[in-house]
């Protein structure tokens, strides 16, 4: 058990033998310092974990916290470290997006890095040091850059969210007789997304799985939420498996 000692064959004991160390019998402790040796090295509770930010790390968390001309420095350091970090990841993305202009990669890139120091901020309590403070602010502005991409890549577009486009499944099955069983999928998945879902989850589940809308995306166009969104995703993912199974078929990827 990570963090625990345990006895093995040959280990010195105390007096009294194996029992007696069970027991705590060591020489010249006090009660309370045998119970912590029972406690942390035989009984098998974890020993105290020690502190995990790096002095880099703990000198970030404490000059957020600072307030004043040294909390505004601070500040001003990590909006830095997040701009540089939001405009390698816009940089990474647009070859694939050949309509952003120049001007629009450096506003998306600082509106992502006023929105990771604003998300920081809010959770630098959440902060417990499992990478250093840099790495770990770094993703956040990964995560927005990424975000307000999305939402450009989708500027002005309108939703394919025609309720009919499910029904067209199965006619996108192979032509060859060797796919007889792809069509027959095919048509089990339309007829469990008519008989077994809702309409809003027919409507999600074709948007996300289907017609690839980002779903911070989708979210912003209904007024809704990720959460809310992943929640019906997954309510209607689940039914598609129970009808699929009930139907005799198994869900792609993966047993009903």
């Amino acid at each position: 058990m990570r963090g625990c000692t345990a006895f093995r064959a040959g280990d010195a004991v105390g007096p009294g033998g194996k029992d007696g160390a069970l027991r705590g019998h060591q020489p010249d402790m006090a009660p309370r310092e045998q119970a912590e040796v029972v406690g942390s090295a035989v009984v098998g509770l974890p020993e105290p974990t020690p502190p995990l930010h790096d002095r880099e790390s703990r000198e970030w968390v404490r000059a957020l916290r600072a307030g004043g001309a040294e909390g505004d420095a601070a500040l001003a350091r990590l909006h830095a470290h997040l701009l540089r970090a939001a405009r390698h990841e816009v940089a990474r993305r647009r070859p694939a997006m050949p309509d952003l202009r120049g001007d629009e990669s450096g506003d998306i890139a600082t509106e992502a890095a006023d929105d990771a120091l604003m998300a920081i901020l809010r959770r630098l309590d959440d902060f417990r040091g499992e990478s250093r403070f840099t790495t770990w602010a770094w993703k956040f502005a990964v995560l927005h850059a990424a975000t307000r991409l999305r939402r450009r890549a989708w500027q002005g577009r309108e939703l394919p969210l025609s309720p009919e486009r499910w029904e067209r499944l199965p006619a996108l099955a192979p032509d060859p007789a060797d796919e007889a069983e792809t069509a027959e999928l095919l048509g089990a998945v339309a007829a469990t997304m008519r008989d077994d879902l809702t309409a809003r989850q027919r409507e999600v589940l074709v948007a996300l799985a289907i017609d690839g809308v980002p779903i911070d995306v989708l979210a912003e166009r209904r007024g809704t939420t990720r959460g809310a969104l992943y929640k019906t995703l997954h309510d209607a993912r689940r039914r598609l498996r129970a009808g699929l199974a009930a139907r005799g078929q198994t869900a792609p990827g993966g047993a009903p």
